[in-house]
């Protein structure tokens, strides 16, 4: 039997998950905020712990050993148990939670987000808050590799038996185009004549919208693709083209609202969902009272002030 030394600690283990997964120390490193050098100690420190070979570090990716497939499975549980405790722990003082890792799409960064951690920061006052915003698809990617406790973000497919899942709002897309352009005449017409600024299609939003497009046999002329609301609106401001994008995307470029006018789409609807998902049973009760929390600030800041200027959205931009 090999000789081991040292202890096994709850770091080395989620460190050698991290490594694991990345496929790359200096990886691992970037999503644990850890540097490369401490990356590397305690993976061999673990592996002088268990007494055997856990990575192979000369392979690109870094690859695992036979050992090292074994041990990620238990490594995997390990680390699911240690959250569940630490939720179950803070269930019974929810002031006592020491970290909290929280995914935000960037729809929310310059309201809803700051809002919501000012207000968990007045309930959890020893938890340190660790907020990575993203686009939908990499948030779910950092979720399914405990990179992230909880995210707020575009549902992208079926709940898998790993998630607890809160929707929290539905929005319809919209098409936004150069203020008066639809004034007169067949607005599909003529949009069919205007240049389509896109969303990427790098994003999960960007091929939603680019699939409904194809479903509904309509080929529109677009040179731009942008992954900046920003950008698309102020291009859309200038009279470059239109685009098709959510009322959030619309809210979140303030400064190009009045030269801009935003109407229902001229063809089948098309809408999303966003919801906060977790991974089940790990976090107790906090991802429904996080859920809650949310649905408050939304409706407060998003939903009513969107219905109030544009009143046709009653129905679509909705509450869930």
């Amino acid at each position: 039997m090999a000789r081991t030394s040292g202890k096994i600690t709850l770091w080395a283990v989620e460190v050698f998950v991290a490594t694991a997964q990345e496929g790359s120390i200096s990886a691992a490193a970037r999503r644990l905020e850890s540097s490369a050098a401490t990356v590397s100690q305690q993976l061999t420190n673990l592996e002088g712990a268990i007494g055997v070979p856990l990575l192979d570090r000369q392979a690109r990716p870094v690859g695992l050993t036979p050992a090292g497939t074994i041990f990620l499975r238990r490594a995997n549980t390990i680390l699911n148990e240690a959250e569940q405790a630490r939720a179950e722990l803070a269930q019974a003082d929810l002031s006592q939670l020491t970290r909290l890792r929280l995914g935000v799409i960037e729809d929310f960064d310059a309201d809803v987000t700051p809002r919501l951690l000012s207000e968990m920061g007045q309930v959890l006052r020893k938890c340190q808050f660790l907020l990575e915003t993203g686009a939908s698809h990499r948030l779910m990617d950092l979720l399914e590799a405990r990179a992230l406790d909880v995210i707020v973000a575009t549902r992208m497919g079926p709940r898998a038996d790993w998630m607890e899942v809160h929707p929290l709002i539905e929005e319809p897309f919209v098409a936004a185009v150069p203020k008066g352009a639809l004034d007169v005449g067949d607005r599909m017409r003529r949009l069919r004549h205007m240049p389509l600024v896109q969303y990427t299609t790098r994003h999960h939003m960007g091929r939603a919208i680019a699939a409904h497009l194809e479903r509904q046999d309509i080929a529109l002329p677009h040179r731009f693709e942008l992954d900046s609301y920003h950008a698309i609106l102020a291009m859309v401001a200038a009279g470059t083209g239109w685009t098709i994008l959510t009322p959030l995307g619309w809210l979140r470029a303030a400064r190009f609202r009045d030269k801009v006018d935003v109407v229902e789409l001229p063809f089948a609807p098309l809408s999303r969902t966003i919801a906060l998902t977790a991974r089940a049973g790990v976090l107790g009760d906090m991802p429904g009272q996080i859920a809650e929390r949310l649905r408050g600030i939304l409706s407060g800041m998003i939903v009513e002030p969107a219905i109030a200027e544009l009143p046709w959205l009653s129905g679509k931009l909705r509450m869930l």
